[in-house]
């Protein structure tokens, strides 16, 4: 089955004949893609899905999901209604896990004995031990939450309750989102919509490990001014910091979303560069969360956008934008409220909408 092709907005220079053939000889072909507008597969039971807000692909492919129950209305939970109002629909469990054809393998979450569920489920990560991860961004949620792909408790760090200010060394302030370095057994979190740091966790342990905040430096929880393109970088992470991720190489890669750039650090706190994109968008910000292409030296790096509602194509070794594709729009390869994006080990990106999309979103590589 053939799908459309999503249309790409490439950034060209203009250059001499002869030297344009040069540099075209060492840049690799920009991919391409195709929205799968059947993917996922219909969910079973009568199961909608809330706010989806995070996404990540496993080490065999599976596509993981968690959503928010809590935030589908009366209408749209109108069987569980007593008496039932209409024929659909239940809430699905906030954790959901698809293969590549858009199957439902398994599901779970939510509370339970043991463990402190989120009021907000923000962010899931699978690490390369095979451990899900899972953050939560309401105003009481300090922790992070550990789980076997079964949905059995490993690990939890910090805890709920009121937030302590980005310089606590016990608990998290809303984190956003989490990565895992296996070989140095250490979590990272972006930490998150109350705090503004980065913070690393012993990953097997839950000892507290270091924290850091923009440019490497302490973080503060001072009131900050509004973003405006017109003044100074801010030296303070804005709220939320809403990504993490860890190259090959080993640089940690952090999404200030409101203040439109993108930090990278050592994985010390050591700070290394920032990047800017679309520094002339306000609101909720331009730098929402990223993922690497799957090829060993992680070429591309794809970039998504909420408030502007596209995904850019950056090249890792410049963070140039190549291409950029989506609009906001609710038809298919369209975005409404873009929130998280992955990518499987053959290229195909996957894409996570909160507010009122509501939904999950497959764009097949389509020109390999």
């Amino acid at each position: 089955m053939k799908f459309p092709l999503v249309g790409l907005i490439v950034a060209a220079a203009v250059l001499s004949p002869a030297l344009a053939q040069d540099q075209e000889k060492d840049k690799p072909a920009i991919p391409q893609f195709a929205v799968d507008p059947f993917w996922p597969k219909p969910l079973p039971n009568n199961w909608m899905l809330g706010q989806v807000s995070g996404i990540a692909v496993d080490r065999f492919d599976r596509i993981w999901v968690v959503h928010r129950p809590g935030t589908l209305n009366e209408r749209e939970l109108a069987a569980a209604q007593n008496p039932p109002a209409a024929k659909c629909c239940f809430a699905a469990p906030p954790v959901l896990v698809f293969d590549q054809s858009g199957n439902l393998l398994r599901s779970w979450g939510g509370p339970g004995p043991g463990y402190e569920w989120p009021q907000s489920e923000h962010g899931i990560f699978i690490d390369d031990n095979d451990f899900v991860w899972l953050a939560g961004n309401g105003k009481q949620d300090g922790q992070l939450l550990k789980f076997t792909m079964d949905g059995k408790l490993v690990l939890q760090i910090g805890k709920a309750g009121p937030i302590r200010g980005s310089n606590d060394t016990t608990a998290l302030g809303s984190p956003a989102d989490v990565a895992v370095d296996v070989a140095a057994k250490e979590v990272f979190a972006a930490d998150g919509y109350a705090n503004r740091r980065v913070v690393v966790f012993d990953s097997e342990t839950g000892a507290y490990k270091r924290h850091w905040g923009a440019y490497g430096n302490k973080p503060s929880d001072d009131k900050t001014p509004p973003y405006d393109p017109a003044r100074s970088p801010a030296q303070q992470f804005g709220n939320p910091v809403h990504c993490i991720r860890i190259a090959w190489d080993g640089l940690v890669h952090v999404c200030d979303r409101t203040n439109d750039r993108l930090q990278i650090f050592r994985k010390d706190g050591a700070f290394v560069a920032e990047h800017a994109f679309e520094k002339t968008t306000r609101g909720t910000g331009s730098v929402y969360d990223l993922a690497f292409s799957p090829d060993p030296a992680q070429r591309f790096i794809y970039m998504i956008d909420g408030m502007n509602g596209e995904i850019r194509i950056l090249s890792h070794a410049t963070y140039e934008v190549l291409a950029r594709f989506g609009r906001p729009g609710r038809q298919a390869g369209e975005f409404t409220a873009l929130h998280n994006i992955a990518v499987d080990h053959q290229g195909n990106v996957f894409t996570a909408e909160v507010n009122t999309g509501q939904r999950v979103q497959k764009f097949r590589r389509a020109d390999q």
